[in-house]
């Protein structure tokens, strides 16, 4: 979408990093609700449920002729399991590592958008999906000898939510024409359903602890976080709509930033060469795919795809 006026571009781009500010410091609320008993699969899922509902009081006719969509339906699963692999991993797992993992969804774009769009790769989406596994490659290598394989149930975790995320983007490009109130209720609807019942499973394995009783000490923790998701996800509406796709994927880059350095100060990652050196590459990858390419003379003023 085109960049809107002169006196727009600097709100939505602040609308934007506020956005990414609210989900790279996510980590820390998540932790602390889990310090309290609430597992991030519960947390995940009141969350979007209190969005959702604030929804339904705004915009009652947004489930008007959804339930028949089925692109709508595939919408919730992919945003929901976008939210259970980030939120999950980055409570258990190295922040850094996670974000950086998260991460490559440019590179699962590339087949994603193929398989559902019809865009076939050209060299340089190849390219990045090579330097973006590269990165990986580095990032996920153990120490010593082995194989560069994901090696703690929050590698697997990043790993899908950063595909899931890849595919709700897809899906986003897919279903433009229809009305934004379906697709953000697909998106807050897919987060309370896929993380209630993930939750509800482990329950019944025995992996996930059941829901505390109610108490102010994570209540208050976990509705604060809930407006803060709420109010991220409208900065984003916002932003995203005044600014151009390449502009609003470079901005949220600064979510990496956030989340590194909060985790780094409070001691919930570390910042090896090792991480350094793949997460640069992934990182460039985003930017890269992010880049406005040049302009055809029969396309001048069509948006390219990444």
């Amino acid at each position: 979408m085109a960049e809107g006026g002169r006196g727009a571009a600097p709100a939505a781009v602040l609308a934007l990093v506020f956005n990414a500010f609210v989900w790279g410091l996510s980590w820390w609320p998540f932790r602390e609700l889990q310090d309290r008993g609430v597992h991030p699969l519960w947390s995940t899922a009141l969350i979007y449920l209190v969005s959702l509902l604030v929804l339904l009081a705004a915009r009652p006719g947004a489930v008007r002729g959804w339930g028949g969509q089925p692109w709508l339906w595939l919408l919730a699963a992919s945003a929901g399991m976008t939210n259970v692999g980030f939120n999950w991993a980055v409570t258990i797992g190295d922040v850094v590592r996670v974000v950086l993992l998260f991460y490559l969804m440019p590179a699962w774009s590339v087949g994603l958008a193929w398989l559902l769009l019809g865009e076939r790769p050209h060299l340089a989406g190849l390219a990045r999906v090579v330097l973006a596994l590269a990165g990986v490659a580095i990032v996920l290598a153990p120490q010593g000898a082995g194989l560069p394989w994901p090696r703690a149930l929050a590698d697997w975790l990043a790993l899908a939510g950063g595909f899931s995320f890849a595919l709700t983007n897809v899906l986003l490009r897919r279903l433009h024409a229809t009305p934004a109130p379906q697709r953000v209720l697909a998106m807050f609807g897919g987060g309370t359903v896929a993380a209630g019942a993930v939750a509800l499973a482990g329950l019944a394995q025995g992996s996930v602890a059941a829901l505390p009783a109610p108490e102010a000490s994570w209540l208050v923790l976990g509705l604060g976080l809930s407006v803060a998701f709420l109010a991220g996800n409208l900065a984003l509406q916002y932003g995203a709509s005044r600014l151009a796709a390449h502009t609003t994927a470079l901005v949220m880059l600064s979510e990496v930033v956030f989340a590194s350095l909060s985790a780094v100060a409070l001691g919930a990652a570390r910042l090896d060469p090792q991480v350094l050196a793949g997460g640069a590459l992934i990182v460039a990858t985003a930017a890269w795919s992010a880049w406005p390419s040049r302009p055809t003379a029969a396309g001048a003023g069509a948006q390219s795809a990444a």
